[in-house]
């Protein structure tokens, strides 16, 4: 037997016990989150209540486009964590849910409206809304938006590749966040 089918009927067998605990893990991928220049993404959650789950999730983007090319080069890379809670009004991963957030991220994005790249980390605290629907027992699908506000330690370029810094400081950001279509496997 390969080892892939080894691997598959392990999980198998260890999550068939789960099933009485039904209904109160899950994970997640926002698939628009590949659509943004390839990031990588995974949400796991935690019912600890009929209406209350904890989240923790991470992205990740390693990937720069035209590499070399000081015209045409652009990147929106990221390493990122969060952790959170989300509120359920009727009952936990499914329907309505409201959200809170705190986050960090290393960042590095340019190329893409000017040449002029920023680098640097991101510490803040974010809200956001959305709704679950339930496809199957274990196969939901999840729609949500929120915004995320804090501090931002930064570096300017003004370019990708050369290398001369524009600006050094710190600033307050507030940007849209967790534009959401996801996929969520509950069990």
């Amino acid at each position: 037997m390969p080892m892939k089918s080894k691997i598959l009927l392990f999980i198998v067998l260890v999550l068939m016990p789960c099933h009485s605990f039904a209904r109160k893990f899950s994970v997640s991928t926002d698939i628009l989150g590949y659509a943004r220049l390839g990031t990588f993404n995974a949400e796991a959650s935690y019912a600890v209540s009929r209406r209350w789950s904890v989240t923790a999730g991470m992205r990740y983007n390693p990937f720069t486009f035209r590499k070399g090319d000081p015209e045409r080069q652009f990147q929106d890379r990221q390493l990122s964590f969060s952790a959170g809670a989300r509120l359920w009004p009727w009952h936990a991963m499914s329907g309505w849910w409201f959200a809170g957030k705190v986050r960090w991220q290393e960042y590095n994005r340019g190329g893409m409206v000017s040449r002029k790249t920023e680098e640097g980390d991101r510490y803040g605290a974010g809200l956001y809304c959305g709704y679950t629907y339930m496809l199957t027992p274990h196969l939901n699908l999840e729609f949500g938006a929120g915004l995320w506000a804090g501090i931002a330690d930064y570096r300017q370029y003004s370019c990708q590749v050369c290398g001369i810094t524009t600006r050094i400081g710190k600033k307050f950001f507030l940007l849209p966040d967790d534009v959401i279509i996801s996929l969520a496997y509950v069990f």
